[in-house]
């Protein structure tokens, strides 16, 4: 005979007492990691040397990179291997506006985003016809032509040809230069600047323009009948890709303090899909694990051999594949399951 609960709830009382406990330990855990790790990585700069200083603050720079091929490859199912140009783009915008123009570096981040928002798009729109190989070929060729472009000697004047640019490393500002160093400073720089573009990285996602972009990934025929312009959507992935690149080539150029033509080759965008599949495709905080193999694991490498430096590279890459296919943050959330399970 069905208790008075189970009449009021539409089932037993306690499988859902149960679940309800499971959930609230699962957000307990969640939380208590967050917390961690926030505060893990505030210590941090204050408890390490000026190298992993910097060192850590190119894993961010890489890891919002990352979080923008993300957007396009895992939410939208269009494959890149162009990013690196858009990175170079970002980079350039920086160097240029704060060495030849003056411009106060905080103000060449927008900027920057904005410029290859718009980069972003106009490629997204030609691309549109492009699926598949043919699409990662005419990415290809745009990561192989934007170095090229840049040592031009009509462009020789703005981009410094194949001497680059130098660029300043900024101090901290306010007075905050009496507590910080300047590889402190651009650490948390990037952090606060990571965090804002992670937290809308997520917001896309959850929005109608994220449910309509993982709707063309998965059927754009379905997408299309339902009234979904896919052109439109395509092309603005795209934009949005390429701005979370551009900023991250911003970044990246303040805190190396040096732009140059050979810095943006085809291994570079290489080197971001490669923190792509290892962070896991389609899963936003897998960026910063893949950040974390592409800076680490090369000087790991070269540390067992420098002459097999890429030998022993490979032979991590090709582990980490083989042993979790859905990238480490595969590893990391069914880690997380079993552990909501026991609780």
């Amino acid at each position: 005979m069905a208790t008075s609960e189970e009449n009021m709830t539409g089932g037993p009382a306690i499988p859902r007492a149960a679940a309800a406990s499971a959930k609230k330990s699962g957000s307990s855990l969640g939380t208590i990691v967050l917390a961690v790790l926030v505060i893990g990585a505030v210590i941090l700069p204050f408890a390490s040397k000026n190298f992993f200083i910097f060192q850590m603050t190119q894993v961010m720079v890489y890891a919002i990179a990352i979080l923008g091929l993300n957007l396009l490859t895992g939410i939208n199912g269009q494959f890149s291997l162009g990013h690196g140009a858009f990175y170079a783009v970002g980079a350039y915008t920086a160097a240029i506006l704060m060495e030849m123009q003056g411009v106060p570096y905080g103000w060449t981040i927008p900027i920057a985003g904005v410029l290859c928002f718009v980069a972003g798009f106009l490629f997204g729109l030609p691309a549109l016809r492009l699926e598949g190989v043919y699409l990662a070929l005419a990415t290809f060729a745009l990561a192989v032509a934007t170095p090229q472009l840049l040592k031009l000697s009509p462009f020789e004047h703005w981009t410094g040809g194949v001497q680059g640019i130098v660029i300043i490393k900024p101090d901290a500002p306010f007075g905050l230069d009496a507590v910080l160093n300047p590889d402190q400073w651009l650490y948390f720089f990037t952090l606060v600047i990571g965090l804002f573009l992670y937290w809308l990285a997520r917001n896309i996602v959850g929005s109608r323009t994220g449910r309509a972009l993982m709707a063309i990934r998965d059927n754009p025929i379905a997408a299309r009948s339902m009234g979904v312009n896919t052109a439109v959507y395509k092309a603005t992935a795209f934009g949005i890709s390429a701005m979370f690149t551009g900023v991250a080539g911003c970044l990246g150029a303040i805190v190396i303090q040096f732009v140059a033509p050979d810095s943006f080759t085809f291994a570079l965008s290489v080197a971001l899909l490669v923190g792509l599949v290892i962070g896991g495709v389609g899963w936003l905080p897998g960026a910063l694990l893949g950040a974390l193999f592409i800076v680490f694991i090369p000087n790991v490498a070269e540390d067992i051999s420098k002459g097999l430096a890429g030998a022993f590279y490979g032979f991590f890459l090709i582990a980490v594949i083989y042993l979790a296919p859905q990238g480490a943050g595969g590893l990391i959330r069914s880690g997380l399951a079993r552990v909501k399970r026991m609780l």
